[in-house]
């Protein structure tokens, strides 16, 4: 049987981007009322106040200028890519992540295996935590590095990273961008059901990882030696253990201003060009090869990261079509004939087919919840079943859409055709997909 075969990324995009431009024509325009939520700080919609509005077709002249507009749009996201990207070439530079990854590998001779599992967990923590994502793309050279020595397919890094962040985040019980949202707009405690959501976390990894540790294994070629890794590297700098320490610091730092200080993209962004400055001159390659191993790195992640503003212009075109509220209105409005755990999963399935038009988790919940909510009052679904669907269905769409920017920026990065991802995630993700559907009936039977 011929096999899916997408076409490169970039004319995916594109292809997307006028595929928007196309339904401005088709769709009629039309929106909901919003007024500002002092819960969530975000305006949200009034249910029940769709209506239809003049036609603003995009032209395809326009859709071509919202290409750049996406890209400005998304700018705090692609400087901190560019940044963070030239920080870890300098640090590479130095010779410190090799000799980390030798010294990790030594740790685990006979027994490579269980370094899925562990950094599987790390990244499904930092997904569950803060619904890690478009942080992730500059980590990609570093394990690069470490499946290559382990001789495992360039596809795990992805897998390993963005693919159990993603998992992470949609069976979260406390990630803030998704069901902290979705709760706050449904009026329930934050961190309610969160027991609940945990069993059905731990099953997911399970799922997740077990199928990631077989596709390594079964794909697993011969490891390359540290020469063959990067033959055209730099000479080797010094203080290795300082500069390792160093990068150990700032991944600490990182984490604290995300979780406690609130940082955004931009003080992401600095925190990672620092520690590139100071890693480079600790590392010994001084100023004109600290800003030579910046400069490798810049280019070395532009396509990655130029695929984040992209897949953004995607959104700018349907927004500007006033066409996004048309389709959640269209989804939406036949699930109110339906029976209580029917209408469930058919809520799974909508947010699923919502997250292609709308790529934000957060920007869906604000544009659902107050639809849906009222919905399951009036046919006797409780609000906690509909966050679940509302999880589920749009956190699970982050491993397979297109116009998840991140997660195709990381799954070029690692020089992985999106079909062979897709060959890869598909069966999980149905798998993971079931999990969520039998957690929702299972939730509405016991009355969380």
């Amino acid at each position: 049987m011929k096999t899916i075969r997408f076409p490169h990324p970039l004319v995916l995009m594109v292809g997307f981007i006028l595929l928007a431009c196309l339904l401005s024509y088709l769709l009629p325009a039309g929106v909901f009322e919003r007024h500002p939520d002092a819960a969530t700080g975000r305006d949200v919609v009034v249910a029940g106040s769709y209506h239809r509005v003049a036609a603003t077709p995009v032209s395809p002249l326009q859709a071509l200028v919202d290409i750049p507009r996406g890209l400005i749009d998304a700018a705090s996201v692609i400087f901190l890519v560019f940044l963070a990207g030239g920080a870890f070439t300098v640090v590479d530079l130095t010779g410190a992540l090799r000799q980390g990854v030798d010294w990790l590998l030594a740790k685990f001779r006979g027994r490579e295996a269980v370094v899925i599992p562990i950094i599987s967990v790390l990244f499904a923590t930092m997904g569950a935590l803060e619904n890690m994502q478009e942080e992730i793309v500059p980590l990609v050279p570093v394990l690069l590095i470490l499946m290559r020595r382990i001789g495992y397919p360039t596809l795990t890094a992805a897998a390993v990273s963005i693919g159990s962040a993603a998992v992470g985040a949609a069976f979260s019980p406390l990630n803030p961008f998704q069901v902290g949202i979705a709760q706050k707009l449904a009026q329930l405690p934050l961190l309610s059901g969160g027991g609940f959501r945990l069993v059905f976390l731990l099953l997911a990894l399970t799922i997740w990882i077990g199928g990631t540790v077989r596709y390594a294994l079964r794909h697993r070629v011969q490891p390359e030696t540290t020469e063959a890794a990067d033959p055209g590297a730099a000479a080797p700098g010094r203080n290795h253990g300082l500069v390792l320490l160093l990068l150990f610091s700032g991944f600490a730092f990182f984490a604290y201003g995300v979780l406690k200080l609130g940082w955004e993209f931009e003080q992401m962004a600095a925190l990672f060009f620092g520690l590139g400055v100071v890693a480079g001159l600790v590392g010994g390659l001084g100023l004109s090869g600290t800003a030579e191993g910046f400069i490798a790195g810049f280019r070395d992640i532009a396509f990655s990261a130029l695929l984040i503003g992209f897949a953004r212009a995607i959104f700018v075109v349907l927004e500007q079509g006033q066409i996004v509220d048309t389709i959640v209105n269209s989804l939406s409005a036949p699930l109110a004939g339906l029976p209580a755990w029917t209408a469930a999963l058919g809520m799974m399935g909508v947010h699923t087919a919502l997250h292609l038009p709308v790529p934000s988790v957060s920007g869906q919940a604000v544009l659902t919840m107050p639809l849906l909510v009222p919905l399951s009052d009036l046919i006797g679904l409780s609000r906690q079943v509909t966050v679940l669907a509302y999880q589920y269905g749009a956190g699970l769409c982050e491993l397979i859409t297109p116009t998840n920017g991140a997660l195709m920026a990381i799954v070029a990065a690692c020089g992985v055709r999106f079909d062979e991802w897709w060959k890869f995630v598909l069966p999980l993700y149905l798998l993971l997909l079931a999990l969520g559907a039998a957690a929702v009936v299972v939730g509405i039977a016991v009355g969380i």
